[in-house]
Order: structure tokens, then C-alpha cells, then sequence
């Protein structure tokens, strides 16, 4: 008995193990498959808008620059406009997976903490009040009224103390408050409200290689400090006190995620507006996909995120040919009966 006991332990090992492996092969083919249609969607954002260039010519245009024709559309309108789609997709894919890690909450998502607001606020004030019109201008306030926010919100929710529920009353309250501030402003400033409202609505189309320099540093350490604290917050996910028990650190852990979240969606904001909802749905759905892991949920919403949102934004060119409706407006017409069925679905599982 005593000979027989270690090849049936062996054989139990290897039985586990077996379906674990094929479970990461179907999830890294999942992953390779979502980047080819990602490039599908990137090719079809350099083809089709108000004068649609055939791929031929989509091939010639990306390596040559004749300084006519299709060649100047493609490399100074439709690459930033491309490029700027997919880095801010990618930073609201990973805030809504990071925020819904951090508020253990599958319908948050990145506005919970009032980035979107902050961002705003500090817009309308640079307007207003500073006389700034440039979009690379409105980026550097942008984003620094979503840092500001986020630090007042972390410190209200408790800071070292902060708990999931804190920060998301902390973030309310700032939201409502900001929210009143912008429209006051821009009731009182009619010259305000006519530059803003374009900002708002969310839109890639005044894109430019500029935005996308300016933008890209803050999305690049944001993605890298998400993509860090994968294995702490799926430990987070388990509860406080079980979280504690397998060695994470709370405290530095929560304050990573909201400094990842503040640099991924205050620069995405920052770049191209409010753009909501693809926060929400993407890593929503995906969790639907690769289970409960951060480890495979953080890439799958890198990877999906601009896939929406620069799908989107084709199908707001398509439809309103040779006009455009901007991709804030397509994601939110997308994103609300979206958002009614998840919240329906989960109220009956509660039932």
C-alpha cells in the first residue's frame, strides 16, 4: 500500500493540472484572437470616414508620404486619430477593471471616484477664467483637476483607513458638487459653454500626434501600476481580512489603483472628453469570460476596450455620412441599454 500511495497522489496532481493548462491555452488563444480583430477595427479606422481610401492605398499611406491625396489623410488625420483610440480605450478598459477590483463592485467604474468630474471642473475653469483654447491646453488641466480630485477623495474616504464603500460616498459627493460647479460656470460664461460643449460630448475627432505625446506617458506608468498589483487585488477580491491573510498589503494597494485609475482615465479624459460606459461594459464582460483572475481580466480589457470605442467611433462615421456623430454619443446610445440589462441580471441573481 504503502509503494502504490505516491503514483496515485502523482496521477491526482497531474489531473488538476490538466485542466488548468488547457484553461490558460483557451484563454491565451482568446487573447491573441481579441489583438487580431483589434487590428481589424485599426485598419477599418484608417478606410472609412467622410472620403472612404481604399486598403491599397491605407498600405502606401502608412509607409509613404507623397504629400498629397490620400497619403496626407491617412498619416495627419486618421493614424493620431487611430492611435489616440486604442491608448485611450486601453486606459479606460484597465480604470474600469482596476476600479471594480478596488470597490469590489462589477458595475463601477471609473467616474465612482470623480476623475470625470475633476477633469471638467478644471477645463471650464481654464476657460473661463484663464481664456485657454487649445486641446493641448485643456490636457495638462484635465488631468491635473483629476489628480486633484482623486488625492481629496482618497482623504475623505479615510485615506490609510479607506474602504470601498468610503471612497465611493467620497466620490459621489465630490462628483455632485463638481457637476454643479461646471454648469454654474457655464451658465454665467455663454463664451465657456460654446468651447466646452464639443469637449464634452467626448470625441476623437480633433486628434493630432500632439494630444497622443502629451497623453501617452501618464497612460503608460498607468498601465504599468495596474498591471502590478493584478495578484494583490485578486487577493482584495477575496475580503479585507482574507486579503490580509495571504500577505497584501491594503493600504499600498489601494493607493496604487487610485493613482493608476487617476493617470489612466484623467489623461483618456483629458484627451478626448468624458467618454463613459466603456469602463463599465468591457471589464464587466469580461470577467464574464476569463473568471474572477485580474491577471487575465487587465489584458482582456486592454486589449477589448479600444476595440468598443474605436468601433464606435466607425460606426458614428458610417451613420452620419459625410457628418459624424461623435463616439461619447455612440457609446453612451451602446452603453445604456447595456448597462440596464447588466443591472436588471444582477438584481435577479440576488433574488
Amino acid at each position: 500500500m504503502l509503494v502504490d500511495s505516491p503514483p496515485k497522489q502523482s496521477a491526482d496532481t497531474s489531473a488538476a493540472a490538466e485542466p488548468r493548462g488547457r484553461r490558460r491555452s483557451v484563454r491565451a488563444a482568446g487573447l491573441l484572437a481579441a489583438v487580431g480583430v483589434l487590428l481589424l477595427i485599426c485598419v477599418a479606422s484608417i478606410m472609412i470616414g467622410a472620403k472612404p481610401v481604399p486598403l491599397g492605398d491605407v498600405w502606401h499611406g502608412l509607409f509613404h508620404n507623397s504629400g498629397t491625396g490620400n497619403d496626407v489623410l491617412i498619416q495627419d488625420l486618421r493614424v493620431p486619430r487611430t492611435i489616440l483610440g486604442v491608448i485611450v480605450g486601453v486606459a479606460l478598459g484597465l480604470s474600469g477593471a482596476v476600479m471594480q477590483a478596488l470597490t469590489r463592485n462589477p458595475l463601477a467604474e471609473p467616474g465612482l471616484l470623480g476623475v470625470n468630474a475633476g477633469a471638467a471642473a478644471a477645463v471650464v475653469s481654464a476657460i473661463s477664467f484663464l481664456g485657454v483654447t487649445s486641446l493641448s491646453g485643456y490636457v495638462w488641466f484635465a488631468f491635473l483637476g483629476a489628480a486633484v480630485v482623486s488625492v481629496v477623495v482618497y482623504v475623505l474616504g479615510g485615506s490609510r483607513s479607506a474602504t470601498p464603500v468610503r471612497l465611493a460616498l467620497a466620490g459621489t459627493a465630490a462628483t455632485a458638487a463638481l457637476y454643479g460647479y461646471v454648469n454654474a460656470v457655464q451658465l454665467l460664461d455663454s463664451a465657456a459653454l460654446d468651447r466646452l460643449r464639443f469637449w464634452t460630448v467626448g470625441s476623437l475627432a480633433n486628434a493630432d500626434m500632439a494630444t497622443v505625446r502629451s497623453v501617452a506617458p501618464f497612460i503608460v506608468v498607468g498601465v504599468v501600476l495596474a498591471l502590478l498589483i493584478a495578484r494583490p487585488l485578486n487577493a482584495m477580491e477575496m475580503g479585507d481580512d482574507t486579503a490580509r491573510a495571504l500577505g497584501a498589503h491594503l493600504n499600498r494597494t489601494r493607493a496604487t489603483g487610485m493613482v493608476s485609475v487617476t493617470l489612466l482615465c484623467g489623461a483618456a479624459t483629458a484627451a478626448c472628453g468624458p467618454i463613459v460606459f466603456i469602463g463599465l461594459m468591457v471589464p464587466y464582460l469580461v470577467r464574464a469570460l476569463t473568471g474572477p483572475d485580474m491577471r487575465w481580466i487587465l489584458p482582456y480589457a486592454a486589449v477589448l476596450s479600444p476595440v468598443l470605442l474605436l468601433g464606435s467611433d466607425v460606426l458614428g462615421r458610417v451613420v452620419a455620412r459625410p457628418s459624424e456623430l461623435q463616439v461619447g454619443i455612440v457609446t453612451a446610445l451602446v452603453g445604456g441599454p447595456v448597462f440596464i440589462h447588466l443591472v436588471r441580471r444582477k438584481r435577479m441573481a440576488q433574488l
